[in-house]
């Protein structure tokens, strides 16, 4: 093992003892209130751990808290997760000051700041203009972010995104995107397709 190595795993253990506070206050409240709201209260205090610390304990308390977190995921500063049924597989990145809800980043995604991945786009029903929107029924999906896609910085994605496709900074995805596409705009539409061989 390298010096490098032998350094990450000691940042990792450290993280991870640092996180138990958390991971308790987490488990008594998730029994109380249920696992979402207290993951959402978790994670708002976690968020704001600055620097290279924050990212190991943010990281630590998520491999427990969240359906799957992997050990090389980043998250960085200010960012909010809403639902633990979240999957975040090897090598994504979450830049600073996001919201995730139930969504899943496959390996290689990379998101950038002020991201909102809700869980799905009908968290709020409006389909009863008599009842308030917080009383009407939600219907929660998990929306795949393919692997090796890159969101661009601000964009709100409520529908699944295929493999290494580009969404582009402050776009609104509303419907599925294909593998291997940029797309922009609002609502988000295929600018243009990228090509296997570049």
């Amino acid at each position: 093992m390298s010096n490098r190595d032998w350094l990450k795993a000691a940042a990792r253990a450290v993280a991870t003892v640092l996180a138990i506070p958390w991971l308790l206050s987490f488990r008594v409240r998730a029994w109380l209130m249920g696992s979402n709201r207290a993951l959402e209260g978790s994670t708002q205090t976690l968020a704001l751990l600055p620097g290279l610390t924050g990212q190991y304990v943010r990281r630590a308390f998520l491999m427990s808290a969240l359906d799957y977190c992997d050990a090389s995921a980043t998250i960085e500063f200010g960012t909010v997760f809403s639902q633990a049924g979240a999957r975040i597989d090897a090598n994504v990145y979450i830049g600073p000051h996001c919201h995730i809800g139930l969504v899943h980043l496959e390996r290689d995604v990379l998101v950038g700041p002020g991201v909102h991945i809700p869980s799905g786009a009908r968290t709020h029903g409006t389909g009863e203009p008599g009842l308030p929107i917080r009383d009407q029924e939600q219907a929660r999906a998990r929306v795949r972010v393919g692997t090796g896609t890159w969101i661009g910085s601000a964009a709100v994605v409520m529908a699944d995104v295929g493999h290494h496709a580009v969404i582009g900074a402050g776009a609104v995805v509303t419907r599925p995107m294909e593998d291997r596409v940029v797309a922009g705009g609002v609502p988000a539409r295929v600018i243009k397709r990228r090509s296997e061989n570049g």
